[in-house]
C-alpha cells in the first residue's frame, strides 16, 4: 500500500507520478531547480472524489490542458491523467471523501530536454473545510486590480489560467483572516464581483443563480457549471453576467463553489450579516450532490 500517515499533523496521503509509480509522499521528489518551484511556473486542478468516484473530472482536465495551452507548456496527456487519478484512487484504504490534486510544471529549469514534471497527490479533508460547508462563512471584498477588459487585452498575464502562483490569492486569504473573515471575493476596478482566491462566486437572487463570466479574466469554474446544471435541472433559471458587488448584500444568497469545499453559503460580508440563505444553499446542496448518485 502506497498511503502512509504523514509525520506532520498525521494527514494521509497518496502520491502517484504520471509514469504509473507509487511513490513515499514524504519523500523528496521534486528537484529544487523544477521551474514549478522557482517561479511558479506550472498548472494544477484539485478534484474531489466522493465513494471512490472523481466529480468532474472531464472538466478538470479540459480546464487543465486549457491552462496548458494558455502557458505554452505540452498538452497533458489526458489518458495518463485518468489513469494516475484512478490509481491514487485505488490506493487509498478508504475513498469516501477524498481530493486529489494535479500538478504539472515546466520542468528542469536551463535543461533544454527536461519533461514536465507531473504527478497526482492524494489528501484527505480537512475538517475546517467540512465545518465551512455545513456552517458557512464570513467573507471580505477585496480589489484584484484589473478591469473587465485587462484579460483580452494583455494574455501574457495568464488570467483566467490555474497557475501554481497563487501568491496574491494566498495573501488575499490572510488578508481576509486578519479582518475577521475566511475568505475572500475579488472585485474588479469598476467595482464588478471577478471570483473567490480559491473558487467561483455564486448569487441567487429569487430563483434565477448568477455568475461572473470567465470573459473577465477569471477561471471558469468546474463546480460552478455542475452547480448550475443541478439547478437548472430542479427548475432554477440560470445566468453568466456581471455582477455588481454593491448588489451582494442584497441579495438572497451569496455562495463560494469549489471543488472540495463544494457550494459554500456566504453567511457574513465585510463585517455585515447577510440575509440568511440557509434553506437555499440546503436546496442547491442537495440538487448538486443529486448529480453524482
Amino acid at each position: 500500500m502506497a498511503s502512509i500517515v504523514g509525520e506532520y499533523g498525521g494527514a494521509m496521503r497518496v502520491l502517484a507520478f504520471l509514469d504509473g509509480t507509487l511513490a513515499d509522499p514524504d519523500a523528496a521528489h521534486v528537484r529544487v531547480d523544477d521551474l514549478g518551484l522557482l517561479r511558479g511556473d506550472g498548472i494544477f486542478e484539485t478534484i474531489l472524489v466522493v465513494d471512490g468516484k472523481p466529480r468532474e473530472l472531464e472538466a478538470h482536465l479540459d480546464r487543465l490542458a486549457r491552462s496548458a495551452a494558455m502557458m505554452d507548456l505540452p498538452r497533458p496527456d489526458r489518458s495518463a491523467w485518468e489513469r494516475t487519478t484512478r490509481q491514487v484512487i485505488d490506493n487509498w484504504p478508504d475513498p469516501s471523501e477524498i481530493a486529489i490534486k494535479l500538478v504539472y510544471t515546466r520542468g528542469i529549469e536551463g535543461d533544454p530536454d527536461s519533461t514536465p514534471t507531473a504527478f497526482a497527490l492524494g489528501m484527505e479533508i480537512d475538517d475546517k473545510v467540512r465545518r465551512a460547508r455545513a456552517d458557512g462563512i464570513a467573507a471580505v471584498t477585496l480589489e484584484r486590480g484589473i478591469d473587465a477588459g485587462l484579460a483580452d487585452r494583455a494574455p501574457w498575464l495568464l488570467l483566467g489560467a490555474k497557475s501554481l502562483s497563487y501568491a496574491i490569492n494566498m495573501a488575499a486569504v490572510r488578508e481576509a483572516n486578519r479582518r475577521g473573515a475566511a475568505d475572500v471575493i475579488f472585485t474588479a476596478t469598476d467595482g464588478s464581483v471577478l471570483e473567490g482566491p480559491t473558487s467561483s462566486v455564486v448569487v441567487a437572487r429569487g430563483r434565477t443563480l448568477y455568475t461572473p463570466p470567465p470573459a473577465l479574466g477569471i477561471l471558469p469554474g468546474t463546480t460552478q457549471g455542475a452547480v448550475f446544471r443541478a439547478a437548472e435541472s430542479a427548475g432554477w433559471t440560470t445566468k453568466v453576467e456581471p455582477v455588481d458587488a454593491a448588489e451582494l448584500r442584497s441579495a438572497d444568497g451569496v455562495f463560494l463553489a469549489s471543488s472540495v469545499r463544494k457550494l459554500t453559503r456566504v453567511h457574513t460580508l465585510d463585517g455585515e450579516r447577510l440575509p440568511d440563505s440557509t434553506s437555499l444553499h440546503a436546496e442547491l446542496a442537495r440538487a448538486y450532490d443529486a448529480l453524482y448518485e
